[in-house]
């Protein structure tokens, strides 16, 4: 299996030990990632400003915001300021998804669109043009812990054509359902990151858990 870029989730930290858990990321793991949700876009609400602020202050590996909410477009000069460095918005979710794209980029930040699993990747043709990265979700967005949803896997080899074809540089991430048991089948298919959450810190050796997951 290649060297995977592993993206620990936060959600799944445990917030009554969040300096621990973030420091443990930052040791092992390569990004970290935020969940951010609103209740509307899907059906749960994760974290506000303030614990997004702690952890990018914290934080000494790039931080990406996964934005699972409703008009994405007015939070990104806030979580820029933050210390955020990537950005994914839902293509669900966006009206006008070439400028939101372009918009995040004026910002200096990296360009990610997510699609939900019953999003055809061809819909994807135009943007990944100029995406820095596309995220595929292996589960319904909204909460942690769901089983991966196998048919992804074909839709991640699907998405890897289209990459090679219009933007070799446009990284595919995979969030949702991953575990040391099914990452060599996404990283086959052509992932090239992937978004853990209870596969780390619901480990009994997260950093272990983290290694084996990057295939290190």
């Amino acid at each position: 299996m290649k060297r995977m870029i592993v993206a620990p989730s936060m959600l799944a930290a445990d917030f009554a030990n969040l300096a621990k858990d973030i420091d443990l990321v930052n040791a092992y793991a390569d990004i970290i990632h935020l969940d951010i949700m609103d209740g509307v876009f899907v059906p749960n609400i994760s974290y506000g400003t303030p614990l997004v602020e702690t952890i990018c202050k914290r934080a000494t590996i790039p931080v990406e915001a996964h934005l699972m909410i409703v008009e994405p477009q007015k939070f990104f000069e806030l979580y820029r300021s933050l210390g955020v460095g990537s950005i994914s918005v839902h293509y669900e979710a966006c009206n006008h998804l070439d400028r939101t794209i372009k918009r995040i980029k004026e910002l200096g930040m990296k360009a990610g669109v997510a699609i939900n699993p019953h999003t055809s990747v061809k819909l994807l043709e135009d943007v990944v043009r100029f995406s820095d990265y596309i995220l595929i979700m292996s589960v319904n967005p909204g909460y942690g812990g769901q089983k991966y949803i196998p048919y992804c896997t074909e839709k991640i080899a699907e998405l890897k054509k289209l990459i090679e074809k219009n933007n070799p540089d446009c990284l595919i991430e995979v969030d949702g359902g991953v575990t040391a048991g099914n990452i060599g089948e996404i990283a086959d298919a052509g992932a090239d990151v992937v978004v853990a959450g209870s596969a780390v810190f619901g480990a009994e050796d997260p950093g272990k858990a983290i290694k084996k997951l990057q295939g290190v």
